[in-house]
């Protein structure tokens, strides 16, 4: 189970408190205790998803792997910068804006570098 504290939830709130989107994200984290899968799982099914198991997260964010390991992206990722992060994301229609932050918050507890290294082992 991939989980937050409600301090890293208050750093993601403080970092990007000008997207309501994100902000309402939060707030269901925050709901889910922390619980990111339920939290994504919420979220989801209000923007039409229709998750399918207990780890449609791991799926999901794998799915958007290409757009979230370009090298501006995972250099953000890596040096904490959120806004250049979400403003890409959202600029590009990279995925739904209301899943943007338990993503993103799944990316880092995994581990930028280990989520983005199947890509670099591709010929």
């Amino acid at each position: 189970m991939a989980s937050v504290t409600l301090e890293e939830i208050s750093h993601f709130r403080s970092k990007l408190a000008t997207y309501p989107d994100i902000l309402k994200a939060l707030e269901v984290i925050e709901d889910c205790d922390g619980d990111l899968e339920d939290a994504a799982l919420v979220l989801a099914i209000e923007v039409g998803q229709q998750p399918d198991s207990a780890t449609w997260l791991d799926g999901f964010a794998k799915r958007y792997r290409p757009a979230l390991c370009e090298q501006a992206v995972r250099e953000n990722l890596l040096n904490g910068e959120l806004v250049a992060v979400v403003e890409y994301l959202t600029e590009n229609q990279v995925l739904p804006v209301i899943l943007v932050a338990p993503v993103l918050m799944y990316i880092i507890k995994q581990g930028v570098n280990d989520f983005c290294e199947p890509l670099e082992l591709k010929l």
